[in-house]
């Protein structure tokens, strides 16, 4: 398995796409954020004086987190895509689901993939930047997307897909939908369509800087919804060409709604800790 490098330097709130307050739901409050942190291990320490005991706690407690944060961004990183330069820099772990992650975008090779690769860098130059968030709770999903360094004052098309990027274009398979088109490719806009599908297309302003967001009445399937696919124009909307926006010039695999899992690998940490 490769290893994701974690970072533990944060996005600015400028830079992360907008989440609107309470989608996580009450139990937002009981998640716990990744920011890269390590467990720690080592002997038992030597009884402390009573006054010394809180501060002793303290860092018990830290150790604790940190090895929590560990075990979530772990399972964050898809096993056949993680790369040096990915961040993931948000991870709530609770009964919804809450997940921010961000790269730089790079040419694929058959060496090392990483998790954002670019098939067309004068569309999406190499270390141009990419954000998604991910927020969902037990009946809705938004999606948010943002980028920088892209060519100023155009127009693509974006869209989540069912596979993970890949050396070829083509290997993130097929646009993710709730009710599956019988019929492939689909282009029937009864399924191709921004209520059953996740659409993300995007203007970039002068400094080649956009942000988009899809909000859905539904949760993607476990497993099914692996990356946001960027293409080379806005996406259609009429019969036989619906859902389709010229070649994928980009790609950024992403762990959506990995919620379960997280919390049994969490869990299992936990136990071994206390």
């Amino acid at each position: 398995m490769q290893r994701l490098r974690e970072s533990s330097v944060a996005l600015k709130s400028s830079e992360v796409p907008e989440v609107p307050e309470g989608a996580a739901g009450p139990a937002a409050g009981r998640g716990r954020a990744v920011h890269g942190g390590r467990a720690v291990s080592g002997v038992t320490p030597a009884p402390t004086p009573a006054r010394a005991r809180p501060r002793t706690a303290a860092r018990t407690a830290g150790a604790s987190v940190a090895a929590l944060a560990t075990a979530g961004t772990l399972l964050l990183a898809p096993a056949a895509v993680a790369a040096d330069g990915d961040k993931v820099t948000k991870n709530t772990v609770n009964q919804d689901y809450s997940v921010t992650i961000a790269a730089q975008f790079t040419r694929p090779n058959g060496a090392m993939l990483s998790r954002a690769l670019t098939y067309d860098p004068k569309l999406v130059p190499v270390n141009s930047h990419v954000t998604v968030s991910e927020r969902a709770n037990s009946d809705r999903t938004r999606v948010g997307l943002r980028v920088d360094g892209l060519v100023a004052n155009r127009t693509y098309g974006a869209h989540v897909h069912t596979g993970t990027c890949g050396v070829r274009p083509e290997s993130s398979g097929p646009h993710y939908q709730h009710r599956k088109d019988p019929r492939t490719p689909s282009v029937d806009p009864a399924y191709a369509n921004p209520k059953n599908e996740v659409w993300l297309d995007f203007t970039t302003d002068g400094k080649g800087e956009a942000s988009s967001v899809s909000r859905n009445a539904w949760r993607f399937r476990s497993g099914e919804a692996r990356s946001v696919v960027i293409h080379e124009h806005r996406t259609a909307t009429k019969a036989g060409v619906a859902g389709t926006a010229g070649r994928v010039v980009a790609c950024y695999s992403v762990p959506f709604n990995q919620s379960k899992e997280a919390a049994k690998a969490v869990s299992g940490l936990l136990g071994k800790l206390f």
